[in-house]
């Protein structure tokens, strides 16, 4: 405990006034417990006795209080007149603020981030019926299974495990996904040129910084991921949008473009947040368009293991010839969000500067996680939970549709219902400038909703909602929406 003597007197005084004076300012609270008098001693360097004469004259003005056996804490509640003396005294006025100078970069992120806020945390007013979009279901989780594989992992950890592991992630991961994404996804790459990463996001910002100078032109989605545009920002781009149909992005607009764009960022297989899949057509006139105006592709592949019709397509990364696409993934969306672990594929010539970038973000991820997860993944469990989460997820959507139709029925329009953990609906006959009161009026009945608004540079006039549904049970959902049907009619 650092305690500030003024010089002033005998030195139990001293210690005294610096004790009392913490307690009434509030540096130690009460029920805090204080350190020993021999510990004090020490640290002070003053004989026991001038300590233990100090806490004497606080725990007679009744600043301190005793338990036998556990030490010496701050009262819990002081005597009134103390309080009052302390409140009576007026505190010194605060020195005027330091004048700190802000780099270009923080300026730019606090001007992209104004009127948004920068957490992923859930809301702290919990409400029954949620429809947060984006956690997976903790309840599908095999939690007890994942605590055996971390447990097995932790008992036989060994001395060299215990530092720091590559900043790309260990091997045994990194080959452990390359299985993964040649079955799944119908990538073929190396190890090496997976980049093991804290989650989607941090893959955005190592492709902002190792292809992203301010200036720079970067094309994206409109509607598209808000942390997308705001790292964009945060780096220096000017960023362009191309409009989004039930395909997917309007790849014919590219050929219009005029202005030279060093990178792209696309969400080809459920398009976010509108839901939309690009057919083939489309993602080879984007590749096509790559190759010719020599920009590279960032396919945010979000959450591709949940589709619920026709049959699977191939990522972008898949269809690449010439080494334009950076594809991240992530395994929040399967799993669970804290687990803080994705992976960026990189084509082999920018393998080198994104792994020293991320060596200097953060000097590798935590590596007992990522062995755990290998062995989730090479035993099974990855890939079985996967299939029961997917079953499960398409009972949570039909439940979702059933409900809307029956609740709001041609007063709605819904897109993007074949693939993700979320979709979109439309509210036909109301406009956008009412979205705030229908937010409002729906968290009073209990219910969670989020504009889909704050995801377009330029908003639509009509409410749309995004409603995610993988998180909460088929009659949860249903009872959500005949709420949130019954405040719709309202209005």
């Amino acid at each position: 405990m650092f305690l500030k003597l003024d010089s002033e007197g005998v030195l139990y005084d001293q210690i005294y006034r610096a004790l009392r004076g913490n307690i009434l300012k509030g540096r130690l609270s009460a029920g805090a417990r204080v350190p020993a008098t021999r510990d004090l001693s020490l640290e002070l360097g003053v004989s026991r006795n001038v300590a233990i004469m100090a806490y004497r004259q606080l725990l007679d003005e009744g600043y301190l209080t005793t338990r036998t056996g556990a030490g010496t804490f701050v009262a819990r509640e002081l005597p009134r007149h103390l309080t009052t003396v302390a409140a009576r005294r007026r505190p010194r006025p605060a020195p005027p603020p330091a004048t700190i100078h802000l780099s270009a970069y923080a300026q730019r992120v606090r001007e992209a981030s104004r009127g948004a806020q920068f957490t992923w945390e859930p809301r702290r007013d919990v409400l029954p019926y949620d429809f947060r979009y984006g956690p997976p279901s903790f309840t599908d989780f095999p939690h007890a299974t994942w605590c055996r594989v971390m447990a097995r992992r932790a008992r036989r950890v060994t001395i060299r495990e215990l530092d720091y592991g590559p900043p790309e992630g260990l091997p045994a991961l990194r080959e452990a996904i390359a299985d993964y994404v040649g079955r799944a996804r119908a990538i073929a790459c190396t190890p090496e040129q997976i980049i093991v990463v804290n989650g989607s996001q941090q893959a955005l910002d190592m492709a902002a910084r190792v292809l992203v100078d301010p200036g720079d032109v970067v094309l994206m989605e409109e509607p598209h991921y808000r942390g997308a545009r705001t790292v964009m920002r945060a780096a220096g781009a000017k960023i362009e949008t191309i409009a989004v149909d039930q395909h997917g992005l309007r790849t014919e607009e590219l050929a219009n473009r005029r202005t030279l764009s060093r990178l792209a960022i696309v969400t080809p297989s459920h398009q976010f947040p509108t839901g939309a899949v690009m057919p083939l057509g489309r993602r080879l006139e984007l590749l096509a368009w790559a190759r010719h105006s020599g920009a590279c592709i960032f396919e945010d592949d979000y959450d591709s293991e949940f589709r619920y019709s026709g049959r699977p397509i191939e990522a972008l990364a898949a269809l690449d010839d010439s080494g334009c696409v950076l594809y991240a993934a992530t395994f929040s969306k399967v799993m669970f969000p804290s687990l803080r672990l994705g992976y960026l594929i990189a084509p082999e010539p920018l393998v080198e500067p994104l792994r020293s970038v991320k060596a200097l973000m953060d000097a590798g991820g935590a590596s007992l996680a990522q062995a755990a997860l290998v062995d989730f993944i090479r035993e099974g469990h990855f890939e079985r939970h996967l299939h029961r989460t997917r079953t499960r997820n398409a009972s949570r959507r039909a439940a979702m549709l059933e409900a809307i139709d029956r609740h709001l029925g041609s007063r709605a329009e819904v897109t993007g219902i074949n693939a993700g953990l979320h979709l979109v609906l439309w509210l036909r006959d109301l406009p956008a400038s009412r979205s705030r009161e229908l937010r409002m009026r729906a968290e009073r009945a209990g219910v969670g909703i989020y504009p889909v608004a704050p995801f377009y540079l330029d908003p639509p006039k009509q409410v749309g909602l995004l409603l995610g549904y993988a998180s909460m049970p088929e009659k949860q959902i249903a009872e959500g929406i005949r709420r949130f049907a019954a405040v719709v009619k309202s209005l």
